[in-house]
């Protein structure tokens, strides 16, 4: 198995080295050659372990690993870190099913990838005599960071930075990485918005080579879901929920199922796509986007337009205007070339706009909608009500979205709604829609207040940061970035 770069199929490296690398040498994603190596029939799944299950995913996409190291690496990620070592508890409410991926360290689903990620990357390093420092770098709309930054904290030869929007994140969240200890990592805040932060950690990794002459003896990677390392993990949630649907009689074999995700850069979602590549049974996977509604464009008109109004809400980590993942998806509709084509033009004009043929094309495997704050928060209400279900505000998004979507369908089939992070990551948010009281985002006393009107249990990692300080303070501008790296890479 080798792997390409979505804007040139000669670019061509080895999964390990794809993993150390990042980003493709041309500022493309890495892609798998080809999925025929992938194919994963379905019926196997009713013998296998959830860990199995990861194991031969992860297996089946670094080829260069031995089914030992990659035994091992999922041990190391999963058992003792999730409930019963199930990374994606499902839930039945209602007529549907809530796939539950936060019962991780940081309660947010990020914690499925990045806790295997580490592990890859040393196993990675081995492989390649890679003896410098590997730096990653990542941008963070408000999950990936914490969840990175655990997972990365005090690896051997590793140093992490995380750059997070100053304004636009949860109290808790933004409380969840300055608190990270670990003596290879860094936080800093820039002074702007998600896709500003984004756009900087891209260009770095654009000027890498001339950034390990200011730093020598390190190199750069990342584990944002650019990374392959990053997003293959993920796609095991989606084979676990068929074996769960299967077993609990809901389907039998070969039954399609759609997937519901709340997202923002594309990642999650995708994921779902690679599933269904490599055989799962996926009916429709449906793009639910919030107020920045860039995706829910995108997949109506076939044209990405990032140059928009750029709005803060409350669902922080979907306010996403430049979807990185989604480079992937294009590059399999449309070919390397028009990929490139496509992100020169998004670069310089901020817009691209796919034929009709590719929009046919992707159209067959995506659907899409939206929800705005007022939605995202009577839907968290009224979930409740009916259901005594709580949910955040990003998995609430995507509850509306399939609920307008169901009613498009004469049969809509079974239906499995992604819930990204625990409702107590955004308590605020939360108790605003079920009192209707709007209340300034304090963090843990409001974690606590939501406790008591719900009785629900707050999760043990979120209670642990309340009375700690935060390490780290650092702000910097949005052109200041590469100086920073620069500062702390050399430290």
């Amino acid at each position: 198995m080798f792997y390409l770069s979505t804007r040139d199929k000669a670019i061509k490296v080895l999964p390990s080295q794809a993993i150390l690398n990042g980003i493709a040498a041309d500022g493309g994603l890495n892609i798998p050659e080809n999925f025929d190596e992938l194919k994963f029939n379905p019926q196997e799944l009713e013998s296998m372990s959830n860990l199995e299950i990861s194991e031969r995913i992860l297996g089946g996409f670094f080829t260069d690993f031995t089914k030992e190291e990659i035994k091992e690496v999922v041990k190391k990620a999963y058992v003792g870190k999730f409930p019963d070592n199930d990374i994606a508890p499902l839930s039945a409410v209602g007529d549907d099913f809530v796939m539950e991926l936060y019962h991780g360290p940081t309660c947010a689903f990020k914690d499925v990838a990045l806790s295997a990620l580490p592990h890859l990357m040393i196993k990675a390093k081995e492989k390649n005599n890679v003896d410098e420092t590997v730096l990653i770098l990542t941008a963070t709309s408000g999950d990936t960071g914490s969840a990175a930054l655990t997972g990365f904290a005090d690896v051997p030869g590793t140093k992490i930075i995380v750059f997070y929007p100053k304004t636009g994140i949860s109290v808790i969240q933004e409380r969840q990485m300055t608190t990270c200890k670990g003596k290879n990592v860094n936080v800093c805040a820039v002074e702007g918005n998600f896709d500003d932060a984004q756009r900087g950690v891209k260009q770095i990794f654009a000027n890498a080579e001339k950034l390990r002459e200011e730093m020598p003896g390190i190199v750069l990677s990342s584990a944002n879901s650019i990374n392959i390392g990053r997003l293959a993990p993920q796609i095991a949630y989606y084979f676990k929920a068929y074996k769960e649907l299967m077993k609990n009689g809901t389907i039998k074999c070969g039954e399609p199922v759609n997937f519901t995700v709340p997202t923002g850069n594309f990642g999650d979602i995708l994921a779902g796509y690679f599933a269904k590549k490599m055989g799962l049974p996926v009916g429709k996977l449906i793009c639910a986007s919030n107020q920045n509604d860039v995706l829910t464009e995108f997949f109506e008109t076939g044209i990405y337009r990032s140059k928009r109004p750029f709005h803060i809400t409350k669902s922080p980590s979907m306010d996403i205007l430049v979807s990185s993942n989604l480079e992937r998806l294009i590059c399999m509709v449309a070919g390397h070339e028009k990929t490139k084509e496509y992100m020169k033009k998004l670069a310089e004009t901020g817009e691209y706009k796919l034929t009709s043929q590719e929009h046919g094309t992707m159209l067959a495997e995506f659907d899409s909608g939206c929800a705005n704050d007022e939605e995202t928060l009577a839907t968290i209400k009224s979930v409740y009500r009916e259901h005594e279900y709580l949910m955040d505000t990003h998995t609430a998004v995507a509850w509306k979205v399939c609920q307008d979507w169901k009613q498009t369908q004469t049969d809509p089939g079974v239906n499995v709604i992604l819930s990204t992070a625990s409702p107590y990551k955004f308590a605020g948010s939360v108790i605003e829609a079920l009192t209707g009281q709007k209340l300034e985002d304090t963090g843990f006393e409001l974690m606590y207040k939501l406790h008591e009107m719900t009785g629900s249990a707050i999760p043990e990692s979120l209670e642990a940061i309340k009375d700690m300080s935060p390490l780290h303070n650092d702000v910097t501008d949005k052109n200041e970035m590469q100086n920073y790296i620069i500062e702390k890479g050399r430290n």
